[in-house]
């Protein structure tokens, strides 16, 4: 598969040859996948060692099942069980301060996700704190931990965020609103189990909102400047799956094969966001979400189409390998990113979402305040063509 072009240099500065790309590349996830391995749940969660789990979930998953479920299955591998089922989306460091109160009360050794990315990252968050002690905000940033974290097993039941192949916990602080991206090797969690039976229950806005969040992660780390040979593969693959599987499932919400493809999708787009990194488009969906109340898959497919064509100015041919991948005639052709853009806008249309700001209550005035936030984000710091606040400004003007 062809990659783009990107600079190679050794760790003192000189260049490599063509095609000798650095990477660091080491699997921490042990991923089981397939239609029923739910059933599995207590016996993996018993191989980690733990004796008292804190299931970590939100009250949508209670009322489908899925977390009453979760219970009966670790309490049949002799487990004990205490729940933390009232986690917001995008979750604050008051989510995770509530989910580590519950845990430290029942002397939980063991942190299970069960939801969409905000439960992941939450029950990662309440990992940090109850093995290292101190806020969310002590480990904001890499390897900030100083002793082992408690192992995390996770269950992702939307195809959306990844969040299960990644070793970061995405936490808002609850009065800033920033997003703080904690990162640590320990916190990758030690098993990723991926069942498609799990998503079948999506309401189908869900379905078009997580959707579109994991085509981003897929679109944008393919071309992030972190980007590697490896990273790539994973990003060409999950655009694959991603944008053939998005119109089948939203049309069949039942077809177990098609929810697989984008759960197995979303996983890999996750597993390149982990060794890549995303770009401009999520450095303008966090400050929608944080001042205008927008969902952050809703914030992310506005902006896309824009930041492609931006990034297509400075780069013709950017994007001409994805668009091969995804059978794309003339992929090679310059206006690549224009037809890429085109295609994310249908399958917007497609999925009922907006597909421009004014469309989600977004005023000009905001615009000055989102674009200074937007420059802050640490995700615009890996786009392939740099932006000023200028830049953002204008990106959020041809989203209006």
């Amino acid at each position: 598969m062809s990659a783009p072009s990107q600079p190679a240099t050794t760790p003192s500065g000189e260049s490599l040859p063509a095609g000798l790309t650095p990477l660091d590349f080491q699997p921490r996830t042990r991923v089981v996948f397939g239609p029923g391995v739910f059933a599995r749940l207590g016996a993996l969660a018993r191989e980690l060692g733990g004796t008292r789990v804190l299931l970590v979930s939100d009250p949508g998953l209670r009322s489908v099942g899925h977390l009453d479920r979760a219970v009966q299955l670790l309490r049949e591998a002799q487990l004990e069980v205490a729940c933390f089922d009232d986690v917001h989306e995008n979750p604050t460091t008051v989510d995770v301060d509530r989910a580590v109160t519950v845990a430290r009360e029942a002397r939980c050794d063991l942190m299970l996700g069960l939801g969409g990315g905000s439960s992941l990252d939450c029950a990662k968050g309440a990992s940090f704190l109850l093995s290292n002690g101190g806020r969310m905000e002590d480990y904001w940033g890499y390897a900030k931990a100083t002793r082992p974290l408690l192992p995390v097993l996770a269950v992702p039941t939307t195809s959306g965020t990844g969040s299960e192949a990644q070793s970061y916990a995405i936490i808002a602080h609850a009065e800033t609103h920033n997003k703080m991206a904690c990162g640590d090797p320990g916190a990758a969690p030690r098993i990723a189990l991926l069942d498609p039976e799990l998503t079948l229950t999506l309401p189908r806005s869900v379905t078009a909102v997580t959707g579109i969040d994991a085509i981003s992660h897929a679109v944008e780390s393919f071309v992030s400047t972190r980007r590697t040979p490896l990273s790539t593969v994973f990003a060409e693959q999950a655009a694959r799956l991603l944008v053939a599987a998005f119109p089948q499932v939203l049309a069949q919400p039942q077809d177990t094969a098609a929810r697989g493809d984008m759960l197995w999708g979303a996983h890999l787009a996750g597993m390149a966001i982990e060794n890549s990194m995303l770009g401009a488009a999520h450095a303008c969906a966090n400050p929608l979400s944080a001042l205008c109340g927008l969902t952050h898959g809703i914030a992310v497919g506005v902006m896309l189409p824009h930041v492609v064509r931006y990034n297509q100015a400075a780069a013709p041919a950017l994007y001409a390998p994805l668009m091969q991948t995804l059978g794309f005639d003339r992929p090679e052709a310059t206006d690549a990113g224009d037809r890429l853009a085109q295609r994310l806008t249908g399958l917007l249309e497609q999925g009922a979402l907006p597909t421009r700001l004014s469309a989600c209550g977004v005023t000009a005035d905001l615009i000055p305040q989102l674009a200074t936030q937007a420059t802050q984000q640490w995700t615009g710091k890996f786009n392939p063509r740099p932006l000023t606040q200028a830049d953002f400004q204008l990106l959020y003007e041809r989203a209006l």
